[in-house]
């Protein structure tokens, strides 16, 4: 069937030195080999949940940041467009003076 691909040389979690988690069956396990395999994966483990929690805290403040730019476009806008209308008012006064005199 289906050949497995190489892991990705620069993923420390799927990397070549990830090593192979299937235990040997051949008789006796050794007990050493099992627990340092075991203290392996709950160090990947953990360094996984740690990129995890990274990523999340920097997705709120990406949020955050986004909502943040939002309300200030928003504002931008509206001062924008007030300015806009006194503009084009002094300007039709002026106009209005203008053919007064």
């Amino acid at each position: 069937m289906g050949r497995r691909q190489p892991a990705a040389a620069g993923n420390p979690l799927t990397g070549p030195s990830t090593g192979n988690y299937s235990f040997r069956m051949n008789g006796i396990a050794h007990g050493n080999e099992v627990q340092q395999e075991l203290q392996l994966l709950e160090s990947r483990l953990e360094q996984l949940l740690g990129t995890v929690a990274q990523l999340q805290e920097e997705n709120r403040a990406l949020r955050q940041r986004h909502e943040s730019l939002a309300s200030e476009k928003t504002a931008l806008l509206s001062r924008n467009d007030q300015v806009r209308a006194r503009v084009e008012a002094m300007i039709g006064r002026l106009k209005a003076m203008e053919h007064s005199a």
